[in-house]
This record gives C-alpha cells, sequence and structure tokens, in this order.
C-alpha cells in the first residue's frame, strides 16, 4: 500500500500529527537508506555502511554473502573506534564532502582479491576480513586522510602530516614525497577549491599495475589569510585560514608521477599557465598514459592532456569550450575503454549528452533538449551503455540503456512514477539502481542489464514496522505543475497541501535555493519535515528558477554575471501564482532558504516589499567577494576586472530596503558561507535603523544539524512565523 492509499483509507481524526522532534529523532523517519553500496571483485558479497536504530548518524559496515543470503556486521564502529576528536584537516574535508554530522565509518576500499576491506575509522586504518576479524594497520594520533589500497591491491597508501606515505598491506609505510620546510605545502591531498567546488577530494592517483602513482602538490603561500572565528558555547577559536576569496590568488598547483617507493619521480607538464585549475587526473587502462583535465582560470576552457608518465611530458588530445556568457560544467560522466576510445560528457549541443572519440572521431551517442545526469558503467564486452538522464520527464530520472555500435536506440529500463540513481561494477554487468517516489521512501536493489531486478538491497517497505508508519495515514500527496518565466520557460512547481476545508485560506512556507548546480524539484520522497510543516497547516511549495541544474546550457547560464536577478524574478512568478489560487491566504507567504538559499531569501525580500509575509535566512552568503575563487568567478567573474557586477549581485547593499519581518540564523563557526557574512548584514541593517531577528548558533558549521538543535531551529523558526502572523485558519 502507498503512502496515498493509507493516507485515503483512514479518517482524518485518527491521523498522527507528526512532532518537529520527531522530524530529527532516531530512527529515521525515511527508513534504513544504505551508503556506500559496493560488490565485492568477485560479485560474491555486497557490502554497504548502514545507519543505527538508536543513532542515525552512527555508521557501521555489514556484508550480504549473496550465495547464502546471509547479512553479517563487518565493522562496528562503536566497538571498534577510539571515539577521538578529529584533526581539524579531517574534519574540515568531512564539512566539504557534507559529512560533517556523520560518525563512525565513513567511506571503505575493497581489495583487489576480494578477501578484505580498507575502513578507515576515528584517524586510524584498519583491515576488516570476511571472516569477521579486524587488524589494526595504524595507531597514531596524526588522522590519516585520503587513505586507499592500489589498484592490485598490494599497497596501502595515505596522507600524514602533508606528505603522502606508501607501505605494503598489513605492512609498515613510510613518507615517499620530499619533507617540505614550508607548512603551506601539501602531497596527495587535493586543495580547498578542489574540494569544495570541484568534487575532487582525493590528491592521488594509483595506476592500473601498482607501478606507479601520480600525485598532486599544492602550496598555499600565494592564497590570502583570513582569521576564522569559530565562536563555541565556552570560547572562541581562531584559525588562521588560507582562503582564496573571489579575486585573489589561487593555490600554485603541480602534478608528479612517481613510483610507490618515491623513485624515479617526474613533473608533469601542466603548460607554461600555473594559475589554472587541476580539475581531474585518470590513468589509461593499460597504464601507458596519464591524463589530465586542465580548467583555465575562467572556467571557459578545458584541455585533456595525454601525457606521458615517464617523462612527464604533455599534449592537448581536444579541447572544451564553454558557451558564450556561460561556463564548463565539469562532470565525472566520462569512462576511458579498454580499446583506447573515450566515453564522454559534454554540453557542447546546448544539452550534457554522451559522445564516443574513437581513432580521431567523434560520435554523438545521445541527443534532445534533456540532459544526461551520469554515466553508470559500460559493458565493453557487448558495446553496451548505462546512464542516467531526464529524457522522460525534466522532473524525474531514469536509468537508460543503449548500444556504442546503434547509439540511436535508447531503451529505458526503470518504472515511471520514480526518480532513479544508478551505479555498476566496473564490467557493467549488475546495476545497483536507488528509486524514490513521493509516496516511498528511498529503496535500493540490483539489477540486470535488462533493467530486472535481481534482489533487494534495502526494500524499506512502508509496512508496520516502518519508523513513518505511524504517520503514513497523515501523508500527503505532493502535487505538480508548471508556470511560464519572463522568457518563456518552464519553470517547474512541487506543492502539498493539508487537507483543505471549503472557504479557508492556508498559509505558504515558501522554501527554495535557487542556485546552480541543483535541482529541488522531483518525483522523489521529499523530507518528512515538510509533512510536519503541512500537519500544522502550512502548504509547503518549491520551484525551480531559471538558473538551476539538468535543464540545458540556455536556461542555467541565465545567471551568468547576474546573480540575484533572474532567481528573483521566477521566485516572484511562484509567489504570484500562489496569490491567485483561492485557497491560499495571499497575506500569509513566507519565504525560506539556507547558503544560496538564505542569499535569494534577502534578495527577494529587498525587491519585493510587501509581497512576503516574512521571510527566514540561513547562513546567507551577503557580499560575493567573501566567497571563494572557484565557486563565484565561474559565475561572476573576476571582481577586480568587473566591480559592478558584484556590486549588483551582493545583498548589502539594499538591505535597508527591507522592511517585512527577517528572521537570519547562522552557525557561528561556519568556514563555507563565513559568519562575516552575517555580521556584515547585521550591521548594515542596525545602521540604517532596520528591525530583523536573529538566530546564532555558536560552535555549528555551515551544518545547524542534530536530534536537539534541529529541533531548536525548526520550532524558532515556527515561532517567528506566529509572532508575525504567517499562521493556519482556525
Amino acid at each position: 500500500m502507498s503512502a496515498q492509499q493509507a493516507a485515503a483509507a483512514v479518517p482524518d481524526a485518527a491521523k498522527a500529527v507528526l512532532p518537529i522532534e520527531r522530524v530529527f529523532a532516531s530512527p529515521s523517519l525515511n527508513g534504513p537508506v544504505p551508503r556506500g553500496v559496493k560488490l565485492s571483485p568477485d560479485g560474491r558479497f555486497m557490502t554497504m555502511l548502514r545507519n543505527r536504530a538508536d543513532d542515525r548518524e552512527r555508521w557501521d559496515l555489514w556484508g550480504f554473502d549473496r550465495t547464502t543470503g546471509k547479512w553479517t556486521m563487518l565493522v562496528d564502529s562503536l566497538k571498534l573506534g577510539s571515539g577521538r576528536d578529529l584533526s581539524e584537516a579531517e574534519k574540515m574535508q568531512r564539512e566539504r564532502m557534507r559529512v560533517g554530522d556523520v560518525k563512525g565509518i565513513v567511506s571503505y576500499a575493497w581489495s583487489a582479491d576480494g578477501r578484505s576491506i580498507l575502513v578507515p575509522l576515528d584517524g586510524d586504518l584498519f583491515l576488516a576480513r570476511l571472516d569477521g576479524s579486524v587488524q589494526k594497520l595504524t595507531d597514531t594520533r596524526e588522522d590519516e586522510l585520503n587513505p586507499a589500497l592500489s589498484e592490485k591491491g598490494g599497497f596501502v597508501s595515505f596522507v600524514r602530516d602533508r606528505r603522502l606515505w606508501v607501505g605494503p598491506v598489513g605492512g609498515a609505510a613510510s613518507p615517499i614525497t620530499p619533507e617540505e620546510k614550508a607548512e603551506t605545502v601539501h602531497w596527495g591531498e587535493a586543495e580547498f577549491v578542489a574540494q569544495e567546488e570541484m568534487d575532487r577530494f582525493t590528491g592521488y592517483w594509483w595506476s592500473p599495475d601498482d607501478s606507479r602513482i601520480a600525485v598532486e602538490r599544492f602550496d598555499d603561500a600565494p592564497v590570502g589569510i583570513v582569521t576564522r572565528a569559530a565562536i563555541g558555547a565556552e570560547g572562541t577559536k581562531t584559525f588562521e585560514q588560507r582562503y582564496p576569496a573571489a579575486g585573489t590568488p589561487n593555490a600554485l598547483v603541480s602534478l608528479y608521477v612517481t613510483r610507490p617507493d618515491g623513485k624515479d619521480r617526474v613533473e608533469v607538464d601542466l603548460g607554461p599557465n600555473r594559475d589554472i585549475y587541476l580539475a581531474r587526473v585518470n590513468w589509461a587502462p593499460d597504464g601507458k598514459a596519464l591524463y589530465v583535465q586542465r580548467l583555465n582560470r575562467e572556467q571557459t576552457r578545458l584541455d585533456m592532456l595525454s601525457v606521458d608518465p615517464a617523462t612527464g611530458k604533455s599534449k592537448v588530445l581536444f579541447s572544451e569550450n564553454a558557451a558564450p556568457q556561460s561556463w564548463i560544467n565539469l562532470s565525472n560522466s566520462y569512462r576511458f575503454l579498454d580499446d583506447g576510445s573515450l566515453v564522454w560528457w559534454s554540453e557542447c549541443d546546448g544539452y550534457g549528452h554522451l559522445w564516443h572519440l574513437k581513432n580521431g572521431k567523434w560520435t554523438q551517442l545521445t541527443k534532445g533538449p534533456w540532459v544526461v545526469s551520469g554515466l553508470a558503467g559500460v559493458d565493453q564486452k557487448k558495446g553496451r551503455l548505462f546512464f542516467t538522464a531526464n529524457k522522460d520527464e525534466a522532473i524525474a530520472q531514469h536509468v537508460y540503456a543503449l548500444s556504442l555500435s546503434a547509439p540511436g536506440k535508447i531503451e529505458r529500463l526503470t518504472e515511471t512514477g520514480w526518480t532513479n540513481g544508478a551505479s555498476m561494477d566496473k564490467q557493467g554487468q549488475t546495476l545497483l539502481v536507488s528509486r524514490s517516489s513521493d509516496s516511498q521512501p528511498p529503496q535500493v536493489y540490483l539489477a540486470d542489464q535488462s533493467g530486472k531486478r535481481i534482489a533487494w538491497v534495502e526494500e524499506n517497505r512502508l509496512d508496520a514496522k516502518h519508523p513513518y508508519a505511524p504517520f503514513v495515514a497523515g501523508h500527503r500527496a505532493s502535487q505538480f505543475g508548471t508556470i511560464k518565466a519572463a522568457d518563456g520557460s518552464e519553470l517547474h512547481w512541487r506543492m502539498v497541501t493539508p487537507q483543505l476545508q471549503p472557504g479557508k485560506r492556508y498559509p505558504v512556507f515558501f522554501q527554495h535555493y535557487g542556485g546552480p548546480h541543483a535541482q529541488q524539484v522531483t518525483r522523489g520522497w521529499a523530507n518528512p519535515l515538510t509533512q510536519a510543516l503541512v500537519d500544522r497547516g502550512y502548504i509547503v511549495f518549491e520551484i525551480d528558477n531559471r538558473g538551476s541544474a539538468n535543464r540545458g546550457v540556455a536556461f542555467e547560464k541565465q545567471i551568468w554575471r547576474a546573480m540575484g536577478s533572474v532567481e528573483v524574478a521566477d521566485q516572484k512568478a511562484g509567489a504570484l501564482y500562489l496569490k491567485s489560487l483561492p485557497f491560499v491566504d495571499p497575506d500569509k507567504i513566507a519565504i525560506y532558504g539556507w547558503s544560496y538559499g538564505g542569499y535569494v531569501t534577502l534578495k527577494m525580500l529587498e525587491a519585493d516589499q510587501g509581497l512576503y509575509a516574512a521571510g527566514i535566512a540561513g547562513a546567507p552568503v551577503t557580499k560575493w567577494e567573501l566567497y571563494d575563487t572557484a565557486y563565484t568567478e565561474r559565475y561572476l567573474g573576476n571582481p577586480k576586472v568587473d566591480p559592478k557586477v558584484y556590486e549588483r549581485s551582493d545583498a548589502l547593499a539594499d538591505a535597508g530596503k527591507i522592511k517585512d519581518p527577517l528572521l537570519l540564523v547562522h552557525g557561528m563557526a561556519d568556514d563555507n558561507v563565513v559568519f562575516q557574512n552575517s555580521s556584515a548584514l547585521i550591521a548594515k541593517m542596525q545602521g540604517q535603523a532596520v528591525p530583523f531577528e536573529m538566530m546564532l548558533y555558536p560552535g555549528y558549521t555551515h551544518r545547524v544539524s542534530g536530534p536537539k538543535v534541529s529541533a531548536h531551529l525548526w520550532n524558532t523558526i515556527l515561532t517567528f512565523l506566529e509572532r508575525h502572523g504567517v499562521t493556519p485558519p482556525n
């Protein structure tokens, strides 16, 4: 029975109201949603990270033997872990990976022989075997960052004290990169902007035969120092942080190739211009070439370099150029094949599609006014390729397959009514599909190449035992629709309403993000917080504006040099649509956003006084010169070249125009959108005698989250709305 069917079968009086506190308590109302699902090299075992019923933030490693059908906990993080504090470097890396609130096991890696698993835990490394035994590989006060097993499984590697260490599995490791006098020099790590803005978290790459390692070296010396205050409940810590603010120098990045013992080290020729981004690094399947993606500082040109690993000499294999008044979107949807060809993702025709480069000739594999969101896998023997895309509907991702030799026929492998994600084993034999719908929380299953389900990894049935079961009867279905933007673009919206009573009008909790590289409106399962708000009598509404992802270059690039413009106009169009509905109270539309969404809240209040009943701005960017180079310059350019673009886009200049109730929220140890963004806004509004409210969270970073503090945050928001009359009808 779906959530909608269950809701219809129960009288309204018997439907339980979902408390805000329960939304953030354990077990998670989403049910058991595994992370990091992997197949062993021989395909017999499936492993995953599973969180605990009594602590939704703690994750353990579990294994499933496909031959016996039995599950086993392979590593108990609570029993094995030391619980000691992580280093500041690892804490910040986890923040940039968006797993800063995760306890226990964050990642793991199978050995090539399929007999053991490398598990980082509480700053040390463990080798877990399938018989349940666990060997501790390191026991130091320092953290081992970015641990990995070599491709053939003979070596374990990690970063310690800014150097790359390598050793045989089970043996002693030693540093293989030089000891640098300057503390600004790091080997084997990804620099800040690579982690935060380019989805690259490692700084070294093993060759397929374990004979060489490509290693990044970066020097932060040119990067400006900002004093970041982490204001806590019982004191303040200050960090002299190297932070590349927009328009200022980046780290100096170089790349080397070395043997596993550190010998025969050669520098890769990245070109004469040092002010570039090292975007991606990959080895050819036979290890005879190293491929490096070099992105210019303006992020308008991407060069694929082919490098001789023995000498470091490079040549440009091909280049990508951004569309006029746009930028290059980096992708992980590419694959170097055994025959020397390349499957490549590109937006060169205006939409993100797959291409095949073979013998110097390009063939377009997918085409149309839709976007490929991910390359799941390739079966090279059959010449069959699997990917996810929104081909059938802009707000739903499906899994598709095509033949490399006859790509014109595309086969959809997943059911309608769901939105899906997928990955595959290296041979492209088995699909791992994750899916959800408006009435079903996330499910994960294994499927064959035809899309037929082989086995559930996690069925997550909404039965009587499910954590969400007490609230299923009150579950309200989402409604979807579109309105037109000023340029005629279709803007997709999602709305969830309470049970509407004739003649009554309801307040709206109008949430948004608004920024690039994100899509909010999908057919997937909504955060249970939505249902908690609806239970309190609010309509929950969101709309994807121009500039958001998965709609093509022309749709996304409209924020180029114009942040805070079309987003505000399109969200306003959504508000005007809401005001036209007979069941909406036009005087009770409250807006909410976090991070870029907090920025959009401020710009909306500044642009249209009186249109919104109230606004909540969480951790907002208020001055783009305070944000980092790679993100900000991608969309706004260099502030030293065109400062007027930044003047138009910031949220400080017009702060005095805000006339409607505003609640400002920020974590006081935020290292992403630093607290200075809010302190500058606070001073500006106080200096102009503009009233506002604020709630600050000592010790919290960009994520103000946790069972108790999340409840505090959302009760604060609801109380704020009540104070200003944004309340449901009697």
